[in-house]
């Protein structure tokens, strides 16, 4: 679907480096796609209905774009957040996102929109107030052809992998579903996200222990591990492979039993400290690393995000709302305890994940430079711009190399996005190469084989696909 449309956009402007660059994203630029960490409810490709109006397909669940609408003066209310779906007014909506395009001029969310907009729908005019109302009915009547819906967007889009985020008490009867389909091509898998069970600092955590427990014959912390250890079994087994660890802080801690199951009960009680909260969430993702030395899940840390900085909106509005802020991160110390247990344990694999620039060359690249087990995860959340892909590339690669990365993740919940972030990656990617060919770093043929690796052999390495 996509189309040929500023085919050169993102490239280097010299023309030889240009040419090279043009060459090597038309080696790749329609590979399939491989989305090995994302955030699409799997549901949507059972019920297959269509996208119901433009705003809930581009605007009400894009944490990216409600940020900065909000940040422009426009309430959550006023997008429709609070009030049930079929009460608001979308057309409206979308008239107050028209008149604030221009807020997203140079934005990744801009490129990822613009791009959409371009290569599925076919609109290459701007966004107006003027223009609104034509491009809503546009972009709504193109939502009802047949060629529009889930499961035709993941064929036209050429998405072979699609790995969803999964809690741990899931029934995964989707993914049983689509797993059952034959006319369906496109993989979807499931991933363990075990987040509000393992931190007692989560709301939900006592509450979600509770319910984990009652899967099991044992009590206490034992019962609690043996718990968690069968839900990630049953995850292997419905086609998982990774499982995805969202924390502040990338700290790991070894603790006894015994210290262990005593913070373990201080936090069901209600009475742990928030330095026990802490010192559990380190332990947890201690032994979560066990569990995958265990059952061969890839770990995938996410760290580094204070997520609901904004207490009110999160109390009436709830999580993912666009303010989850980055905060500085540190790997080198809090995962040495980890690592020097498990870094060289054959078939371990940890994925590390920053929206701290600064850890890139000081310290994931240099620890996936010597740990087999480590990785580095592509540039994420407030970094997946065509400027801090770049960024990345050359941060990384002159200490670790091409293929001690994670391949592109995409992250993201909203399925018409996946084409144009994977794209966007690519031309990055070709871009970097081609230069490393006009400084003979590289050869061209050492870059043709790279450019195809890094869309298909070295995610599959990585996440174990």
């Amino acid at each position: 679907m996509l189309t040929a449309r500023n085919y050169a956009r993102l490239l280097p402007s010299d023309p030889s480096t240009r040419a090279t660059a043009l060459h090597l994203y038309g080696l790749v630029a329609t590979h399939p796609i491989l989305s090995p960490h994302g955030h699409v409810d799997p549901s949507l490709f059972v019920e297959d209905a269509p996208f119901t109006d433009p705003v809930a397909l581009f605007i009400r669940d894009d944490h990216y774009v409600t940020r900065l609408l909000h940040a422009d003066g426009m309430t959550l209310d006023s997008i429709g957040l609070q009030r049930p779906w079929q009460d608001v007014d979308t057309r409206a909506v979308w008239r107050s996102f028209c008149k604030r395009w221009h807020l997203f001029a140079g934005t990744a969310s801009g490129y990822w929109l613009g791009s959409t907009l371009a290569d599925v729908f076919g609109i290459t005019r701007p966004l107006t107030e003027n223009n609104a109302d034509e491009l809503y009915d546009e972009i709504d009547s193109a939502l009802r052809r047949p060629e529009m819906r889930p499961r035709a967007l993941l064929e036209s889009f050429r998405i072979e992998l699609l790995a969803t985020t999964d809690d741990p008490l899931d029934s995964l009867d989707p993914h049983v579903q689509l797993s059952n389909d034959s006319s369906l091509s496109t993989q979807v898998r499931p991933s363990f996200r075990p987040d509000s069970y393992i931190d007692p600092a989560h709301p939900a955590w006592r509450e979600n222990v509770s319910r984990l427990l009652s899967t099991t014959a044992n009590g206490g912390y034992d019962g609690y591990l043996e718990a968690l250890r069968q839900q990630r079994r049953r995850f292997v087994n419905a086609g998982a492979t990774s499982a995805d660890f969202g924390v502040v802080s990338a700290d790991t801690l070894e603790m006894s039993r015994a210290d262990a199951t005593a913070v373990f009960d201080r936090a069901r009680n209600g009475s742990a400290s928030d330095a026990d909260r802490a010192q559990f969430l380190a332990h947890m993702l201690f032994e979560s690393a066990r569990m995958s030395v265990e059952d061969g899940l890839v770990m995938t840390i996410h760290a580094g995000v204070l997520r609901n900085h904004h207490t009110p909106t999160f109390q009436k509005y709830g999580a993912d709302r666009g303010h989850d802020i980055p905060v500085p991160t540190s790997f080198v110390k809090g995962l040495r305890p980890l690592l020097n247990e498990f870094g060289s344990e054959p078939g371990f694999q940890l994925i590390l994940f920053t929206v701290d620039e600064t850890t890139y060359s000081r310290e994931i690249a240099p620890l996936a430079g010597f740990y087999p087990s480590v990785f580095i995860g592509a540039p994420w959340w407030f970094l997946d711009a065509p400027e801090s892909a770049q960024r990345f590339r050359a941060a990384t690669v002159e200490t670790a190399g091409f293929y001690r990365g994670s391949g592109f993740v995409d992250d993201t919940r909203a399925l018409m996005s996946i084409p144009a972030r994977h794209d966007m990656a690519r031309r990055v990617d070709a871009g970097f190469l081609a230069r490393m060919v006009a400084d003979e770093r590289l050869s061209l043929e050492q870059a043709e084989v790279i450019m195809g690796d890094l869309v298909d052999a070295i995610p599959r390495r990585a996440f174990k696909l």
